[in-house]
């Protein structure tokens, strides 16, 4: 069913609503892996994921009466908007489920394009099943995900671009989740070139397709917990899992603290907000065991809301050492404060808040406890200035960096 043909179709199809996406050569990368490593930014789609492609294609093969029906899915949010967005082009009614954990920004933007949407169950699984139930009851025509050879098809024509941009691509590295991306970029890639290898990358928290490869069978989960949302899959698609099995040659999984530190490196080398899901490609780059190859890396999407956004920053910031904080105890007595202050400026340390506390003992004048959250370049600038408080008589005791 996944034929040249049909790749070729759905790749004249999709052009009508798709943003041509370039691949983006990343110099950052590159330095850090000793591949040449190309991103293709699908985050930069009208939708903001790479879904439209899927979703247009499969609505485009339905029958004008399977349309009049109208369309209904499950979604954690970007086959959400693929959907909305393609059954606005084409004049139809569509119905979303999503998981009540969606961001709001993606259950606004999904109301946006005029599609009328559910919020039911923590995880996709269970919005899939409350979306299969009012499928039967209303008779709507039901657009899945991932587990589709259509929406795979519509999928895979992001392999056909980077191919005839690309053509001495040695690696393409996809995101999973139900596998409906990997599906169709794995198949089309090894119809243009058996030679190029095809890389799936799950979270940690959600590896449900590599589990069923390692049992020779679609599995499913007891459950999924990651910061990667769009890929929080429990069941991997039936339909499509023989594709998989032939085509991907390999499976990465990354932690969700791997993909708080790509969210960095995406915004301060290439100017790009990336959904963590988006993000996998990206964080599995130094799982890679190769040099000198040609590397693209699908961003899958970049629809995240400001909070998650903040949170991740925060959180990849205090990885990195750039920001901590620590407590030192000192006499409660006047100059102490502007002592401790005055180390932690001259070593270049931007201190961010303090708490000073008084309590901690009975004895005020034996010691009060000053807690310090600080900035810093890095780890080495991180070193320097405790290093420098402990040569003035402080012993610092690292906390929980808390902004």
């Amino acid at each position: 069913m996944l034929t040249l043909d049909k790749f070729e179709e759905a790749s004249e199809c999709v052009k009508r609503v798709i943003q041509e996406t370039k691949l983006v050569y990343s110099e950052y990368f590159s330095a850090q892996t000793g591949n040449k490593v190309y991103l293709k930014a699908e985050n930069m789609q009208v939708t903001g994921a790479y879904k439209i492609r899927g979703a247009y294609y499969k609505i485009s093969t339905l029958t004008d009466e399977e349309r009049a029906k109208g369309l209904i899915t499950a979604s954690a949010g970007n086959h959400a908007q693929g959907v909305a967005y393609a059954a606005k082009a084409y004049g139809c009614k569509a119905v979303i489920v999503m998981p009540a954990t969606t961001p709001l920004m993606k259950v606004n933007r999904t109301k946006s394009y005029g599609a009328e949407v559910v919020l039911y169950g923590d995880v996709y699984d269970e919005a899939y099943e409350h979306a299969c139930r009012l499928a039967e009851e209303n008779g709507y025509t039901f657009i899945h995900p991932f587990d589709d050879p259509a929406v795979a098809t519509g999928q895979g024509t992001i392999a056909m671009e980077i191919v005839k941009e690309l053509p001495l691509v040695d690696y393409i590295l996809v995101p999973i989740g139900g596998g409906g991306l990997a599906t169709g970029v794995s198949t089309l890639a090894k119809l243009l070139n058996p030679k190029i290898k095809v890389i799936g990358v799950e979270p940690e928290g959600a590896a449900c397709m590599k589990a069923s490869l390692a049992a020779g069978k679609v599995v499913t989960l007891p459950g999924v917990n990651t910061i990667a949302d769009g890929t929080a899959v429990k069941t991997p698609g039936t339909n499509i899992f023989p594709y998989i099995q032939q085509n991907i040659d390999d499976i990465i999984t990354v932690s969700d603290d791997e993909l708080i530190v790509a969210f960095l490196d995406m915004v301060e080398n290439h100017k790009m907000v990336v959904e963590n899901s988006g993000l996998l490609t990206v964080a599995a780059l130094k799982h890679m065991d190769v040099q000198n190859k040609k590397v693209v890396a699908v961003l899958s999407g970049g629809n995240m809301d400001v909070i998650t956004m903040a949170s991740v920053v925060q959180h990849g910031l205090i990885q990195r050492d750039r920001i901590f904080t620590i407590s030192v105890l000192l006499p409660d007595r006047p100059g102490e404060l502007v002592r401790v202050a005055t180390i932690i400026a001259e070593e270049q340390g931007n201190v961010i808040k303090l708490d000073h506390n008084q309590f901690v003992s009975t004895n005020r004048n034996a010691a009060v406890e000053l807690t310090i959250t600080m900035e810093a370049f890095g780890t080495e600038h991180k070193e320097r200035i405790i290093n420098a408080l402990r040569e003035h008589g402080y012993e610092p005791t690292f906390k929980v960096a808390n902004l």
